[in-house]
């Protein structure tokens, strides 16, 4: 009996030492959750289930594009005007398209070849992709006024990491994934890969890693964002795939990857980054977008000139809008107020705007010659991750 009463007693003693030793805000922590009793604190969480450092939260883990519902718009963009950029690669220009009216604006000049315009992490600067000219032409959006370019080579397209560090310039034909501070441009680190055509991304909930598409050998890597490393590499089970854009689920548990070549997009875990499943939507599959409530996703097929529409929730197809006359529906993006979506037609030089709620065409508008990553801007979101405008 003498035995146990010490035993109690000693063991009291450790645990009376352990938390006096705790820090003051532990305690403090403690305390606030459990009232004035004090309480051990939980365990540490592995670095590994920790956001990427400096990177804003979510803000619902359930749903990625939380800050994006219709008119929810940064107090940075407030005062831009609504626009649509659409950017030319066989004229060298940028077309500004005024979405109330339908009409062009303004035609801006720009370099060689300009491929998408993309809205900077800071949603501050429109940077149009100028790959062949081998620059970026910074685009005011609150005056549509271009300034200087940049000098970076094979701009193909641009994302930046979650934390606002780096752009990732997507190096198509050079082979290479370049991290570049995202103000500057300055280089930080030329990353080369296997792959031939590296062209679109999208990042993890967390932000550690993103997954890229390379169109031209039919493969997707993975890559690792702080030590600016690919950590995943495999080809897609299809002859010919060519991947192009990429988008994360609105709760964060599948990519999905358009593919051109196999009329449809590719279903993937990016965690495990095991085999994908496949849809088919339809042929000449290219742009996604999502909804501004989540639920839905819109996918361009550019071989036939329509739209399908998946539902996230149901996890199948559930419409398909044909453009009246066909076209060549290819990239662009939702309207502020979720209402329109925005597509270039790739080889008929012309702009459509899509009602989101019936499918039928609003517009279809003339623009320059092989108009291709068209951003709408401003859109909903506290910060842009690149492409034609990804925004947490």
């Amino acid at each position: 009996m003498h035995r146990t009463l010490l035993g109690r007693a000693l063991a009291a003693a450790v645990a009376l030492a352990a938390l006096s030793g705790c820090g003051a805000d532990t305690r403090d922590r403690a305390n606030a959750a459990h009232g004035t009793e004090a309480a051990v604190p939980a365990p540490a969480k592995k670095e590994a289930d920790k956001g990427l450092p400096g990177m804003p939260p979510v803000l619902d883990p359930k749903d990625l594009y939380a800050a994006d519902r219709p008119g929810r718009l940064s107090p940075v963009v407030r005062g831009f005007p609504s626009r649509i950029y659409v950017p030319n690669t066989n004229s060298n220009t940028v077309t500004v398209i005024d979405p109330k009216t339908y009409k062009v604006i303004e035609t801006i000049p720009v370099g060689t070849q300009p491929q998408h315009v993309v809205p900077s992490w800071d949603l501050k600067t429109l940077w149009v992709n100028n790959d062949k000219g081998n620059t970026l032409t910074p685009l005011d959006p609150r005056t549509g006024k271009a300034g200087p370019p940049v000098d970076v080579h094979d701009p193909y397209n641009l994302y930046f990491t979650p934390d606002g560090k780096y752009a990732v310039v997507m190096a198509s034909l050079d082979r290479q994934l370049v991290f570049r501070d995202a103000h500057t441009m300055e280089v930080k680190k030329s990353l080369p890969v296997s792959c031939y055509g590296v062209n679109h991304a999208d990042f993890s909930p967390d932000g550690r890693y993103f997954i890229v598409s390379c169109e031209f050998s039919g493969e997707l890597l993975k890559v690792d964002t702080a030590k600016m490393e690919v950590i995943g590499h495999q080809k897609l089970p299809f002859h010919g795939a060519m991947p192009q854009d990429v988008k994360i689920a609105p709760d964060g548990s599948k990519y999905y990857i358009a593919d051109m070549m196999a009329d449809g997009m590719w279903v993937l875990d990016g965690d495990h980054f095991g085999k994908p499943s496949f849809l088919r939507t339809g042929k000449g599959a290219h742009g996604l977008y999502i909804s501004r409530d989540s639920r839905e996703m819109y996918i361009s097929n550019r071989g036939e000139g329509s739209v399908s529409v998946f539902d996230f929730g149901r996890g199948k197809l559930t419409k398909k809008w044909h453009l009246p006359g066909g076209g060549s529906p290819d990239m662009g993006g939702v309207s502020a107020d979720g209402k329109v979506l925005w597509l270039t037609g790739r080889y008929h030089s012309e702009v459509y705007a899509i009602d989101t709620r019936t499918g039928h065409q609003l517009a279809r508008i003339k623009v320059g010659s092989g108009p291709h990553g068209l951003a709408v801007y401003p859109q909903p979101g506290r910060y842009s991750l690149g492409h034609t405008g990804i925004f947490r």
